[in-house]
């Protein structure tokens, strides 16, 4: 019982009563750490629709919390680019900068705008894409290309631990987390705050989702050496923390 106890610590508060902020990264007159990860060797990069011209996401929001559901079963239509670049801003979307760039804000909330979550995405069908793994640029709303997922259903289905659902969805949302971000600002207190932003960008995929006729399911079991290998992060520094596979309703 101890032993849990003292598991339980970093989801409470008690670090906020008397922090010493002089002892983090900032305090200590560090650069902040870049608002998304660089692609300075990925050369294939797809623009996404504009979202503003989109006629997408207008189910009136009470229906959209009624009707929200986690969802397993999809059809086999293919996700369109437009529904993807709509699911992606409303998830992670950029809508300015504050602090001379130190912070960015988006369409979800973040402890201390410090938004600490990277967003993959496992393309299996999508209009208009090649399938295989991209990662999401929020600052300039693309997509880039990373690399190709070889055995697509057969690796995925085993990262996540035999979910089938997840390895036949048109796509699968996979976000990681770099505490650092979040540390940068926070030290210890930090663990709390980075759960706490996947829960925000979870929820927003599941409304964004229902409201265009999509769903999701929120997965927090998997092989987290299997998926981080996949995604191609070290898992310290950066790990998969989240992740939800997208499509239509059947």
């Amino acid at each position: 019982m101890k032993k849990l106890k003292k598991m339980y610590q970093w989801l409470r508060a008690d670090g906020w009563e008397n922090p010493d902020w002089s002892k983090t990264p900032k305090g200590k007159g560090e650069p902040a750490p870049p608002l998304q990860k660089p692609t300075a060797d990925v050369t294939q990069c797809v623009n996404l629709p504009p979202v503003e011209l989109l006629d997408l996401g207008t189910m009136p929001l009470r229906d959209v919390i009624y009707r929200r559901a986690s969802r397993r079963l999809f059809s086999d239509l293919s996700l369109t680019l437009e529904e993807l670049s709509f699911l992606l801003w409303a998830t992670a979307g950029f809508r300015g900068i504050r602090k001379e760039g130190e912070s960015a804000f988006r369409m979800v909330p973040s402890g201390g705008c410090r938004h600490p979550l990277e967003t993959y995405l496992a393309v299996r069908d999508v209009d208009g894409l090649t399938p295989g793994l991209y990662l999401y640029q929020p600052l300039n709303h693309d997509m880039c290309y990373l690399r190709p997922i070889p055995n697509h259903v057969e690796l995925v289905k085993e990262a996540c631990l035999g979910k089938d659902f997840c390895a036949k969805a048109p796509v699968l949302f996979i976000w990681t987390a770099i505490p650092y971000r979040t540390e940068w600002r926070f030290g210890p207190v930090s663990p709390k705050l980075i759960a706490q932003d996947s829960g925000h960008i979870c929820q927003n995929l599941y409304l964004a989702a229902e409201s265009i006729g999509c769903g999701t399911c929120a997965i927090g079991a998997y092989h987290q050496h299997k998926i981080d290998d996949l995604v191609g992060v070290d898992g310290i520094e950066e790990f998969v923390m989240y992740m939800a596979p997208v499509g239509k309703k059947e």
